[in-house]
């Protein structure tokens, strides 16, 4: 009897949190006999990515490289979309496989469309309701949407999303976020590993004692006048003398200049360079509240019993606000204070945060996608 070719995946991303939620998946392909799985990157994020595929061992087969130093998004992507499209001619897959709500994402399942190979979304069914917030995550997604083959939703939220759309209800599947597998994993790797997550220990001492805050805040739809809100925010809690705050700060320089400006010489203020995903992890860890405009942070506190405060106004991630794990503060100064000042002094207040269920899934999403994808092979 003839052996069966196995199916040829073609998985692509281009930055650090598409890494980290895709390396679960791209190695439980390359771990089954039924699947060869090549993967592409667009090097959306060049360093910050590069990081992510060292810690997971992951080598990809093409490499387009397209960020360039202020381009705008119809350069990046035209760049992509062409760039993909090529890759996609010389690959041939049987299926592509996308992951959230990038430039990247979208421009490679258009590319898949215009071939008619069937596209794969990991991470379907977030909507925000907003096509501003995020911005312009929200339409991305609402695109590789309308045109995949199989919506890996992460929760019963967003498979309801699809199915309001008039998605196929029978090509929606709920596997749990690929995040949580992923920090499962890579909190494994610094237990066995200690030396993996090294980066904070000069701060851990420098600030023992102290109760830490973890801030990330990126989002475009903050630049300007909401990053200027949030940095005064950070100064006003930096003011106690309990607390010390642990900013890793993102190299675009839209956020730099203006954290820089506000927060230099704030002595419990620690204003660091991007950490890559073990030392991130262990900035969770450490960290008694994360203070965020990111998505995946949403996620994973909650994973590690951390309270998460997201300064937008918008979260296409509900389920953590409405399990108690996350609450939605805006950008305005005086609620971002008003409500870290509640979490750090009412015992009850935080607690009530930190023990609620954790409602992104169980650490087994690749392994359920990966099921699903040898039904359609």
């Amino acid at each position: 009897m003839a052996m069966t070719q196995p199916a040829r995946i073609l998985v692509i991303f281009g930055t650090r949190p598409e890494a980290i939620k895709l390396f679960p998946v791209v190695n439980a392909l390359k771990a089954d006999p039924r699947f060869d799985c090549r993967v592409c990157v667009s090097a959306q994020h060049r360093e910050m990515l590069d990081q992510v595929l060292d810690i997971a061992g992951i080598t990809p087969d093409h490499d387009l490289d397209v960020m360039k130093p202020d381009q705008s998004l119809d350069e990046l992507t035209a760049r992509l979309l062409t760039g993909l499209g090529g890759v996609m001619d010389d690959v041939q897959p049987a299926r592509v496989i996308v992951q959230g709500d990038t430039a990247t994402a979208m421009c490679g399942a258009l590319a898949a469309y215009y071939r008619k190979v069937p596209v794969d979304h990991v991470e379907a069914g977030l909507r925000s309701g907003n096509i501003y917030h995020p911005w312009p995550e929200e339409v991305n997604r609402k695109i590789i949407g309308s045109m995949a083959s199989l919506h890996f939703a992460p929760t019963q939220t967003s498979a309801s999303a699809l199915k309001a759309e008039n998605t196929d209800p029978a090509r929606v599947h709920i596997t749990g976020n690929t995040v949580i597998d992923a920090l499962q994993w890579v909190t494994g790797r610094i237990a066995d590993t200690p030396s993996l997550a090294t980066a904070l220990t000069e701060l851990e001492q420098r600030f023992s004692g102290k109760r830490i805050i973890g801030v990330t805040s990126h989002r475009r739809e903050n630049f300007g006048g909401g990053l200027e809100a949030i940095a005064d925010a950070v100064r006003r809690i930096a003011a106690r003398d309990d607390v010390a705050l642990i900013f890793p700060v993102h190299p675009n320089p839209n956020v730099r200049k203006v954290m820089d400006d506000a927060l230099s010489g704030l002595g419990n203020v620690a204003m660091i360079e991007p950490l890559d995903y073990p030392n991130f992890a262990r900035l969770l860890d450490l960290s008694e509240i994360m203070l965020t405009d990111s998505g995946g942070v949403q996620e994973e506190a909650p994973a590690l019993g951390k309270p998460v405060l997201v300064m937008r106004e918008t979260t296409e991630r509900p389920e953590g606000v409405a399990a108690g794990t996350a609450k939605l503060v805006g950008t305005d100064s005086d609620v971002i204070v008003t409500e870290i000042s509640t979490l750090l002094d009412d015992k009850g207040a935080y607690e009530k945060m930190a023990q609620a269920h954790n409602p992104f899934g169980d650490g087994q999403a690749a392994r359920r996608i990966v099921e699903l994808l040898a039904h359609e092979i």
